[in-house]
């Protein structure tokens, strides 16, 4: 299991209802590049205050990962 990328509450990659993947879908591109700053902050900003610091590091990581490869024409 992948609690970081593909956790398992999400239903997993291949769940084409996957919350990202909807989010995607119904948000402009302006606002999912804003919904993944944010995500990478709020992950930032609560660094090691519920539990394992090293995870919300690493899930910030991951949505700076998704801005860094948007495709910006969409």
């Amino acid at each position: 299991m992948d609690s970081v990328n593909n956790p398992a509450h999400y239903g997993g990659k291949d769940n084409p209802h996957e919350a990202i993947k909807c989010i995607k879908a119904h948000l402009t591109a302006e606002e999912f590049r804003g919904f993944l700053k944010g995500n990478a902050l709020k992950y930032l900003m609560r660094e090691g205050k519920k539990g394992d610091g090293n995870m919300d590091i690493e899930k910030a990581a991951v949505y700076l990962e998704w801005l860094k490869n948007l495709d910006h024409r969409r």
